[in-house]
């Protein structure tokens, strides 16, 4: 029996025993019998096999659908939409970004589909571009999307945070609530998340699995309370709820107040890049991956219904939800339903995140790679490197006590810093000619990729990919506007403020160890079979001669 390894460095075939110092990767064994007529496909990422495929595709669907939780998102940051056009702008922004969404999502599912990889979006814009731009793209962009994650987590420890503070002061009439009670509960609640990540890892896809349960009951019921139980109001209007404009944010243009407040749709939706950190924990993650982003966003559209949950816009979710039963224990109970389901959400992003800083980490590609790349050998995690995401996340958290804005700022600078590590992979897989380009051909500007098992074909590809990049190149700029005018410090918009200091911070890394920077690795390694006509072809897919793979270039390497 003989076993087949990729190294990082060096990529090329490898026969290792299991005694050697460096048998640590996923094993695929051919038998002599076979004549080597199998592919070994081995960690598509040229990394070594470190974290066990705990994840099954209905589990990693739950992990989407728990991630993105639209229904928990859109009612905690809903403010942003109602100043933003009122009911009917909180319904037609959403179904407006949701098909932007849509797009995005599709273009991502088919680069997981050609590369399945637990570094998503930084892996991808590594390959899309090329070898030319691959490693600094690549670079940016896994650095964006860790600090989106790591932004995402915050703002989820704040909505949580509030639903409990919420409870309290429901059965304390007196109680004036302050930012530094919410601040405790922030601490808590994050340190609670995250210690189900680090130390319940096999039980994780049980807990999204419970949790998605929680969404789509907790959904169902608020709907149907709220429905019925207008508490001697009285339902709102049809015309309030479908046509009466509301712009309350000093802009004048009301078509660019509706541009804006799709902020909160893109808060809800955004996150289709999230089940692709755990390629490496699912099999076949090629057909898997792809098939989660789709359901995922297919769920977007159970919380477009809010006819009976907005009858007052200008008042938290609390409010809304005691309007609309009359009662606080009917409102404790609705935000009850409303914080399980946000509380494994924070679950979700903290495995997100970590799981991005522990890619960018065995790249080397962060401060302290040395640790936050190590997994637990026990837990079978990036233990390191989730921790890390908890301290970064409670340092923001510190932010929230001083600055009344602080929420907004971080809702902003996730969907800024997600979209522009889309944007990372997807332009330049464009320029770079998609797919059309064989497998073997040279160039500093041929991403060597092969399709997977999801592809569009070029007409749709392109559209959909095109439309994807103009909506994110125009909308980063929108999402950077003050919420209101005039503004002054309390009331400015800080997204940008944090994207930028942020990518300053990935430019300094870059500018002290991008020289020794390799960036990851991409491709399909294994005993050739060889056709009649000499070429080699592993799994009826033809990948060039013996020496690429004697050199370690394989598939769509860089």
């Amino acid at each position: 029996m003989e076993q087949i390894m990729i190294d990082k460095r060096n990529p090329s075939l490898r026969n290792l025993s299991p005694n050697s110092s460096t048998y640590k990767s996923e094993k695929v064994a051919i038998s002599d019998g076979e004549n080597h007529s199998q592919c070994a496909k081995v960690n598509e990422t040229g990394h070594i096999q470190e974290v066990d495929r705990n994840f099954s595709l209905l589990s990693i669907c739950s992990v989407g659908l728990v991630t993105g939780n639209t229904w928990a998102a859109l009612g905690g940051s809903i403010a942003t939409a109602i100043y933003n056009g009122g009911p009917p702008g909180v319904l037609y922004e959403f179904i407006a970004v949701s098909i932007f969404y849509w797009l995005v999502a599709a273009s991502l599912a088919e680069l997981a589909s050609s590369m399945p990889s637990s570094a998503g979006v930084y892996h991808w814009a590594s390959i899309t571009p090329g070898p030319k731009y691959g490693k600094i793209c690549g670079w940016f962009a896994g650095w964006w999307n860790m600090f989106a994650w790591i932004c995402g987590a915050a703002t989820m420890s704040s909505i949580a945070s509030n639903v409990v503070v919420a409870i309290y002061g429901l059965y304390h009439p007196d109680y004036v609530v302050a930012r530094w009670h919410i601040f405790i509960g922030y601490i808590i609640i994050t340190w609670i998340a995250c210690c189900i990540v680090l130390f319940a890892n096999r039980a994780l896809p049980m807990i999204n699995n419970i949790g998605l349960a929680f969404i789509l009951g907790g959904v169902f019921i608020t709907i149907i309370i709220c429905a019925i139980m207008p508490s001697g109001t009285g339902h709102a209007t049809h015309s309030f709820i479908w046509a009466d404009w509301v712009n309350d944010t000093g802009y004048s243009s009301n078509g660019f107040v509706f541009l804006a407040g799709m902020l909160n749709g893109a808060y809800a939706v955004g996150t289709p890049d999230c089940v692709s950190h755990l390629a490496e924990e699912i099999p076949n993650p090629g057909k898997n991956i792809p098939l989660a982003i789709g359901a995922q966003m297919s769920i977007v559209y159970a919380t477009t219904d809010l006819d009976s949950v907005l009858a007052a816009p200008f008042f938290p979710l609390t409010q809304i939800y005691f309007q609309a039963t009359g009662t606080v224990a009917g409102t404790t109970g609705l935000l009850f339903v409303l914080f399980f389901p946000i509380f494994c959400t924070l679950i979700g992003t903290y495995i997100t995140a970590g799981r991005c800083l522990w890619t960018l980490a065995r790249d080397e590609a962060v401060p302290f790679s040395n640790r936050l790349h190590l997994i637990h050998p026990h837990h079978k995690n990036p233990l390191n490197a989730t921790i890390a995401c908890g301290i970064c996340s409670t340092i923001l958290g510190v932010i929230y006590v001083g600055s009344s804005t602080a929420f907004n700022a971080f809702v902003g600078s996730f969907v800024v810093l997600l979209t522009l590590s889309y944007l990372a992979s997807i332009l330049p897989f464009i320029f770079t000619g998609r797919f059309n380009h064989s497998s073997h051909e040279s160039g500093p500007y041929n991403n060597r990729m092969i399709p997977g098992w999801f592809r569009m074909n070029n007409i749709v590809g392109y559209t959909v990919n095109i439309i994807s990049c103009l909506y994110i190149i125009v909308f980063v700029v929108i999402y950077c506007f003050p919420y209101t005018i005039p503004f002054n410090a309390a009331s400015m918009n800080y997204s940008c403020l944090i994207a930028g200091a942020l990518s300053i911070a990935a430019g300094i890394w870059w500018l002290v160890k991008g020289g020794s920077y390799t960036g990851p690795q991409v491709g399909i390694y294994g005993l050739p079979d060889v056709d009649s006509d000499g070429r080699n072809n592993l799994n009826g897919i033809s990948v060039g001669n013996n020496d690429d793979l004697d050199n370690g270039l394989g598939i769509g390497s860089k």
